[in-house]
Formats: structure tokens, C-alpha cells, sequence
């Protein structure tokens, strides 16, 4: 009797070792049948910075979904916004907090949120510059993004809010990316430039010892990560899982550092529809 008990229980054993490994193989090939999965990054930086910083997040995210993940990205704002909205091209996706409330209308879900306090537009000058304060924009040459870039968004309506209209007070030059805005008053081609703080905290410390920052605007939540329609919850759980654990392993810390991101939390939907609120304000 006490033969067969043993016999019973050492069945009972191996069997929930046998199911709990194969749970553990399915949750990790949950994505799998979603492959290759296409990871949409907005376009703020060129074409081959985006590449160098993404590429070692879309290699985790590969090897711990046991999937290809590809960066995908478009050449503007708009063409990424349309690509996003009609075509659903992404399955995750990379995009800035006002683009993120009409993605969700388009189907996406929100999974995670890069773990920030928020972020925000600035404008820097060249340190030999005679400008000292926004005041002394009138008249001047003002580098930015794309009129759909929250920076512009962010900074006109700092401009308007402190009595300098931006449409006749001074001209304003669009960029393609927060680096080519920078760069133009670095180089002298405009008399100053906005972009986002993060952007300007990642570029070297050579250009940014050689500028002054003049303003700042006010925060929005970060970067929104989230998934399409196509993905279903078990998979988007998986990524989402990934994500907010990653500052818990050493590939994961790495890659952190690579993309100077702290790290991922989770994050709800009404965080952005205050982004949009604010904005049409």
C-alpha cells in the first residue's frame, strides 16, 4: 500500500512538473503565432539613431517572446500618425503621449509607460548667444519640429502664454528631428532651438556645453507603449510583463541604459486624454 502511495505521489509529481513546464514554454511562445512583430518607433530622431538605440530593445524583446521583432518606423510624423491609425502597420508601438488617445481610437492598448515623472519641451540658445530670455526672441529665427511635434505643440503654446505670438512675433523654422533642431542653432543657422528635454539630456556633451537653456514648458506624461489590435491579451500581457520587469535582470538593465530610459511602469489611459485636453486648449 505504502508502495503504491509513493508510486502515486511521484506520478502526481512529475506530472505537475511536466504541465508547469509546459505553461511555462507556452507563455513564452504566446507571441509566437503573431511573427514577425512589427515594432513601430516614432520617427524623432534619424533614421540611424533610432536603429543604434532600438535595436538591443527589439533583440530582448525577440529572445524572451522567442519571435522576430523589427523596427519599423515612417519618414514624418504624419506618415507614422496615418500608418498608425489606418493601417494598424504597428503591433507595438513607440509614439508620442499626443498621438497616443487617437491610436487607442484606432484600436491600440495602452501596456506600458516609460517610468517618468513626465517630460517637456525646451528652448536652448548657443551660450555666446545675446539671447537671454524668450523675450528676446522677437525677431528671431526659432528651430523646431514638425507643427505636429509636441515640442512645437508644447511651445507655441508656452509663446502664446507669455504674450509672444509665434506665428508673427518671430519665425519659426521646422526640423525633421529634434537633433536637426538642436544642431541648427549649434551650427548658427537658426538664432535658437526647441525640442524635448530627453533628446537634449541624450545628445553629447560637447553640444550641450556649448548651448543655454532659455525656457522650459510644462510637463505631459511619457512615452506611451502599446499594442494593436491584432495582439491578443495573452501576448500583450507577455510584452507588458516584459517590459515592467526588465530593470530586474542584467540584459534587461543594459538595455535600459543603452535607450537611457529608467524603466517601464504601468500606466492608464487617462494620463494621455489630458495630453490631448491640454493641447486643444
Amino acid at each position: 500500500m505504502k508502495s503504491r502511495l509513493k508510486l502515486l505521489i511521484m506520478i502526481f509529481c512529475t506530472l505537475s512538473s511536466t504541465y508547469a513546464l509546459a505553461d511555462s514554454i507556452n507563455e513564452k511562445n504566446n507571441c509566437s503565432k503573431f511573427g514577425p512583430i512589427t515594432f513601430g518607433i516614432l520617427p524623432f530622431i534619424s533614421t540611424e539613431q533610432l536603429v543604434e538605440r532600438f535595436t538591443p530593445l527589439a533583440h530582448y524583446l525577440s529572445k524572451h517572446l522567442d519571435v522576430a521583432v523589427r523596427i519599423e518606423t515612417a519618414p514624418n510624423f504624419m506618415e507614422f500618425s496615418r500608418r498608425t491609425q489606418k493601417d494598424q502597420r504597428y503591433d507595438i508601438l513607440f509614439t508620442a503621449p499626443h498621438f497616443y488617445p487617437k491610436a487607442n481610437t484606432a484600436g491600440y492598448r495602452l501596456i506600458a509607460s516609460v517610468d517618468s515623472s513626465g517630460m517637456r519641451a525646451i528652448i536652448v540658445v548657443p551660450k555666446k548667444s545675446n539671447i537671454q530670455n524668450i523675450n528676446d526672441l522677437t525677431g528671431k529665427r526659432l528651430a523646431t519640429l514638425h507643427p505636429m511635434g509636441l515640442s512645437s505643440l508644447l511651445i507655441r503654446k508656452y509663446l502664446s502664454t507669455h504674450n509672444i505670438n509665434p506665428d508673427i512675433d518671430l519665425t519659426m523654422i521646422s526640423t525633421p528631428t529634434h537633433d536637426a533642431s538642436l544642431l541648427s542653432s549649434y551650427h548658427g543657422i537658426t538664432d535658437a532651438s526647441a525640442l524635448m528635454e530627453p533628446p537634449y539630456e541624450a545628445t553629447s556633451s560637447q553640444i550641450r556645453d556649448s548651448m543655454r537653456i532659455i525656457a522650459k514648458t510644462e510637463k505631459t506624461p511619457h512615452i506611451p507603449i502599446s499594442v494593436s489590435p491584432k495582439i491578443n491579451e495573452s501576448c500583450a500581457n507577455t510584452i507588458s510583463d516584459l517590459l515592467l520587469n526588465m530593470d530586474s535582470t542584467i540584459d534587461g538593465q543594459n538595455v535600459l541604459k543603452h535607450n537611457q530610459f529608467p524603466g517601464f511602469r504601468q500606466s492608464k489611459d487617462e494620463e494621455y486624454e489630458k495630453v490631448r485636453d491640454l493641447l486643444e486648449h
